[in-house]
């Protein structure tokens, strides 16, 4: 993407959708609109349409200005035809042409891909992973979403869904995702899952936990960023979450490793906020699940684009056009 091309990115999250206008690798103007989730799949394209009309308006620039579109949702998608096929978070976005009804509306070209492809590839090129051949990306909030980029292009596979990794089975027996399995990564190490836990075991503790304080007693309050609050204070009960969650973490990108063996793992998402408490375990901890015998030299960094990573990955699909 040379800077003097202007590409709008559109991230579609089930509960914001984030549009830019990107000049190389800055986002000169952005709007941030919330996302109708639980509405028709018209008044959910409308907010998408809404969105990039106001960041055009918002940065002075014609449609015509424009040189293509890409647009980022959560998958199962497919990026050959343009169409996002099902979300669990949007449910009315199933079987919906986005990317020839933006075509037919704005008269620019329009890619679309799964968001953590996209995030991945930002990273790859601009960020965290700049300079490194062989890169798996990973995005743990909500959900855990994942991406591998080869040689600076998204590895899609055969249909071009790969790297749907969140939903790996560490566990047959494991707690059900959303995906409807059991046992997934995601069930067990995404904010979701993190928050689930630690009302659990708050439930079952026969002692005080700084936890409850952070909250005012309030369960439902609980959040993985108060969980690493009463970590970073010592609180058994939260540095019990930590490490569970780090070796949950560690035994499945030990799996990642044995299939992909890249340059680099790059961790984005909610779990940037757990840096000081998680990484240092996942770095130890990694290599032990891995049967590579130079797994110990995999780096394992946090994200660098976490703020406009998903506008910054939609336009960057254009990178090699």
């Amino acid at each position: 993407m040379s800077n003097g091309r202007a590409i709008i990115g559109v991230d579609i999250g089930g509960t914001k959708i984030a549009t830019g206008v990107v000049c190389g690798t800055r986002v000169i103007e952005r709007v941030v609109l919330p996302t109708p989730a639980d509405r028709p799949k018209e008044e959910v394209l409308h907010q998408v349409f809404a969105s990039v009309d106001l960041v055009l308006e918002r940065a002075g620039r014609h449609i015509e200005e424009i040189d293509g579109i890409g647009v980022v949702a959560p998958g199962p998608l497919d990026p050959r035809t343009g169409e996002l096929l099902y979300s669990p978070n949007i449910p009315a976005l199933r079987d919906i042409p986005l990317a020839r009804l933006m075509r037919e509306r704005y008269g620019r070209p329009v890619l679309i891909e799964n968001d953590a492809n996209a995030a991945g590839l930002a990273e790859a090129l601009f960020g965290a992973g700049a300079g490194y051949a062989h890169v798996f990306y990973v995005t743990v909030s909500t959900g855990i979403g994942t991406g591998v980029i080869l040689g600076g292009k998204i590895y899609g596979g055969r249909t071009g869904m790969a790297v749907e990794a969140g939903h790996v089975t560490i566990d047959y027996e494991g707690p059900l995702c959303n995906c409807g399995h059991r046992g997934c990564i995601e069930a067990f190490a995404s904010g979701t899952a993190i928050t689930r836990r630690t009302k659990e075991k708050l439930r079952q503790a026969t002692t005080p936990s700084h936890l409850l304080d952070l909250v005012a007693g309030d369960l439902e309050a609980i959040t993985p960023v108060v969980v690493g609050e009463a970590a970073r204070r010592g609180d058994p009960l939260a540095l019990e979450i930590v490490e569970e969650t780090a070796r949950f973490l560690s035994i499945w990108l030990g799996g990642m490793i044995n299939v992909f063996d890249p340059d680099i793992i790059i961790l984005g998402g909610g779990v940037s906020q757990w840096s000081d408490l998680l990484f240092p375990r996942l770095r130890q901890l990694t290599p032990m699940y891995s049967i590579l015998p130079r797994a110990a030299e995999v780096a394992i960094v946090p994200a660098r684009l976490e703020a406009d990573v998903g506008i910054l990955g939609a336009a960057a699909l254009f990178a090699a056009t």
